[in-house]
């Protein structure tokens, strides 16, 4: 992992970004966080619009992480900015699109298409992106995933035993095979639903949800389109993290 560049945001939260290979991301460390007292990590996820078109949504997070004690990183998804683009991405988002704006139902194939190839690139992605910032002195265990795509947080909540809890965002479209996934699932989960987002399912959510191996999870579900989120509903995830992180 290598820094490019770095700032202070009023000046008690260090934002740096940097590059793991051809991985381009940023990275937000409390001023608190030192060798002696090494912050615990958050995953930032986020929807496939590439990172500078959600850049203030995730400072946004950072900043409320940072408060809380926590440090917080990023990663552009495979196919997004000006990552190459995912072989067929292209074409899965024209059917995605024709499917919605006819009023039909987007299929199976379609939502599989879009998805699944993502999910395959972006979780070991993460996974290498973990190894490097668990690298760093004044970062320590444990860590949490907070974020989108659903199905890349289930994935990563699957295979990667350093996530010790996730906040999932449910608002993209869910391939049945993580339905199965998520029965694997065993960490503490908060599920943040948007009852009237515009392009999900809301009873795909709902299933999904149900099919959760965990435990202990929580829904939280509240009345708005996509980028409705209440403030409160941040506050939760946010205390959520401090019960299992801290």
């Amino acid at each position: 992992m290598q820094f490019t560049s770095e700032q202070r945001l009023d000046g008690d939260v260090l934002e740096r970004e940097f590059t793991l290979g051809e991985i381009p991301g940023i990275f937000w460390t409390p001023e608190a966080a030192s060798v002696s007292a090494p912050a615990p990590l958050i995953l930032l996820g986020h929807p496939t619009l590439g990172l500078r078109k959600v850049y203030q949504r995730l400072v946004g997070r950072a900043r409320h992480a940072a408060a809380d004690g926590f440090a917080t990183a990023t990663i552009e998804l495979p196919g997004c900015g000006e990552r190459p683009r995912l072989p067929g991405a292209e074409q899965a988002r024209a059917d995605l699109r024709r499917a919605m704006e006819a009023g039909e139902s987007v299929s199976g194939e379609i939502i599989d298409a879009l998805i699944l190839p993502l999910v395959e690139k972006a979780v070991p992605e993460w996974q290498a992106a973990l190894d490097a910032f668990l690298s760093l002195p004044e970062i320590g265990g444990p860590v949490g995933y907070s974020g989108g795509v659903i199905s890349i947080g289930t994935r990563l909540a699957v295979v990667e035993p350093r996530i010790s809890a996730a906040v999932l965002f449910a608002g993209s479209f869910v391939p049945r095979a993580m339905f199965e996934e998520a029965r694997q699932v065993t960490i503490p989960l908060h599920v943040l639903l948007q009852w009237d987002d515009e392009g999900n399912d809301r009873q795909a959510a709902l299933d999904l949800f149900d099919a959760f191996g965990s435990k202990e999870k929580t829904l939280h579900a509240n009345m708005g389109g996509h980028t409705g989120v209440p403030q409160f509903a941040g506050d939760a995830a946010a205390q959520f993290f401090t019960r299992h992180l801290k």
